[in-house]
């Protein structure tokens, strides 16, 4: 499940992509984790297209092994807001199937922002919705620094993220 560490190192070289960590069971103790979950912090300005691919190639690699994965976004206020978008085509009205809400964010200074609207952003937040202090604190940042907060299984630790 390696392909993760290539969704880091070209998501690194993205415009906007502001950090990279790693949450979920891949950074636990248990002893077979079936899926890698990115936590991908990105700017309002961010083109989340090259990322969604991203995701969608190593979620593909990922299911040749019967596992999976996700690539959950926040904003750099420490926001939830979604996932990237698990189709090639994505928009409002495309797929009858969509869960994403495509909904407007209001800030606590009653300010909305179109970010439902994003190409590629799944905001199914009736579904998913992460907390504020994993966001803020997540168990294994890896870029743009490696910070761990929670013991790292060996072979996680031992890849190299550079």
């Amino acid at each position: 499940m390696l392909d993760w560490l290539e969704l880091v190192r070209a998501a690194s070289k993205l415009p906007g992509v502001l950090r990279i960590a790693l949450i979920g069971s891949l950074v636990t103790d248990e002893p077979d984790p079936k899926d890698v979950d990115m936590l991908v912090t990105v700017t309002d300005e961010t083109d989340l297209a090259p990322l969604a691919k991203l995701g969608r190639k190593v979620q593909g690699h990922a299911q040749g092994f019967n596992r999976g994965g996700e690539v959950f976004l926040a904003d750099p206020q420490g926001n939830y807001l979604g996932r990237t978008c698990p189709w090639k085509r994505c928009g409002p009205g495309i797929r009858a199937s969509c869960d994403a809400l495509h909904s407007d964010v209001v800030d606590r200074s009653g300010r909305c922002h179109p970010r439902g609207r994003r190409h590629y952003l799944h905001d199914d937040l009736e579904a998913i919705c992460l907390s504020k202090d994993l966001i803020a604190a997540p168990p294994l940042e890896l870029w743009p620094e490696v910070v761990a907060r929670v013991p790292i299984p060996e072979d996680v630790e031992k890849a190299p993220t550079k």
